[in-house]
């Protein structure tokens, strides 16, 4: 099976050649093009954008991380050649360098590093690796700074291409979290009820600046993964009367749901109205405060791609992540994390048919790790996430080369007033197992 990245040239191509006749689809021609065009694009600019892909509607803030100009000697090489450039790096590099991978990079990239999975599971893998001076994070910002958080002081974290944010993440900012946070004190006060219950108390999603899990450490709160989500709510509820959940209002609303908190007692908080478009009194009723954020490519996922697989594929198993809408999780078989999917798939001991609801990165790979099963995406339109299709083997390359030369390039780093906080919340959620 071809990568997500061949079948998009592919696609591109015949539709430039043949039209409206062409086979497949992809939800904007620019993915073929190299993440550098937009580096340059957004220079000339002036303007941050995430790129085309899930996101590309999304816009991006001021602030968002912009990529200087990768040199024009890794624009201009083969595949091959990077190929061998990379490989050639590491060899140099041994042990004094980690390549994590995330479950959403292009195959292209993924084929390089050491560890695959999920962001937390990235950042506890490179704590086997306390002796590489760099850690290498294929992945998005909030994943390299929650490295940056758990590595050792000395150890260099690199983010290949300094624009692959998240626009999920971006849609909670510290001001506004923090406004929001004064104006939910103004109504609930700050004094504990009769069980020691705090009025409300913050929980961000691993998918949030580093500045927002200091924001929940600092006040009791706690970070959250999409596979702990029900055990950290539980956790939450056990000290609090209320919680603000936030960037992705899916995920906290599919799991609050499934702990049988009514729709109702679930408010959503859109920091652009006043008290986020609600009344007092709805917020005084609320058990869980929804943040007015999603995830793009989950967004993309419905019910009528649900009954057309099921209508084509009669038996088929619908997995989806937690981030899609709560429709979408209510008419799945399943809903789970990333490692949920693939343990599930990997579960299956008789050739199943799979529907996946997650990045098509992901459902390509898994198809092609167990050909014995028929696995593919709900989503017909491949369109994979914006900021993680932003690292290209031409800049994984180029840092290691680098790091080779004694030049450490693309730098993460989280302030370390920031980081004891964040660090507090983390803790906190790890102590949360499920």
């Amino acid at each position: 099976m071809s990568s997500v990245n061949t079948a998009i040239q592919l696609i591109t191509r015949e539709q430039a050649e043949q039209g409206a006749t062409a086979k497949g689809s992809t939800c904007s021609p620019a993915l073929a093009k190299g993440p550098w065009d937009y580096d340059l694009a957004e220079a000339l600019a002036g303007i941050p954008a995430y790129g085309p892909g899930a996101s590309s509607a999304d816009a991006a803030p001021a602030a968002t991380p912009r990529q200087g100009q990768l040199p024009e000697e890794y624009k201009l090489a083969s595949d091959a050649e990077l190929g061998e450039r990379i490989l050639a790096a590491k060899a140099a590099l041994g042990d004094r360098a980690v390549i994590l991978g995330h479950f959403y990079q292009r195959d292209e990239v993924i084929q390089y590093a050491d560890f695959v999975g999920d962001s937390f599971q990235l950042a506890n893998a490179a704590l086997t690796r306390p002796d590489a001076e760099a850690i290498v994070f294929c992945g998005v910002h909030f994943m390299a700074e929650t490295a940056d958080i758990l590595s050792a002081p000395e150890q260099a974290v690199i983010l290949p291409n300094l624009a692959a944010g998240c626009s999920m993440a971006d849609m909670a900012d510290a001001d506004s979290v923090a406004e929001c946070w004064e104006q939910l004190e103004e109504i609930f006060g700050t004094e504990p009820d009769a069980e020691g219950r705090v009025p409300v108390l913050p929980v961000t999603y691993m998918n949030s600046s580093a500045a927002l899990k200091a924001f929940c450490g600092e006040r009791g709160g706690i970070v959250c993964t999409s596979s702990n989500a029900r055990t950290v709510l539980e956790w939450a509820f056990q000290r609090a009367q209320r919680v603000l959940f936030f960037p992705d209002q899916h995920l906290g609303r599919n799991t609050a749901k499934a702990l049988g908190v009514p729709l109702e007692q679930m408010p959503m908080w859109n920091p652009r109205r006043e008290l986020g478009g609600n009344d007092a009194q709805a917020l005084l009723d609320s058990r869980v405060i929804l943040w007015h954020g999603f995830c793009s490519v989950h967004k993309r996922f419905n019910v009528g791609q649900i009954e057309k697989a099921r209508k084509d594929f009669p038996g088929v198993q619908v997995i989806v992540h937690p981030e899609c809408p709560m429709e979408v999780v209510d008419a799945a078989d399943s809903a789970g994390s990333t490692d949920f999917i693939k343990k599930a798939i990997a579960a299956a001991t008789e050739p199943t048919t799979f529907a996946i609801g997650t990045e098509i990165n992901m459902v390509n790979r898994l198809a092609a790790e167990y050909p014995q099963h028929t696995i593919f995406c709900l989503d017909p339109v491949i369109c994979p996430c914006s900021t993680m299709y932003r690292i290209h083997p031409g800049y994984l390359a180029w840092v290691l080369e680098e790091l080779v030369a004694g030049r450490v390039v693309n730098r993460i780093t989280v302030a370390e007033s920031v980081q004891d906080h964040a660090r507090t919340a983390l803790e906190r959620m790890l102590a949360a197992r499920p």
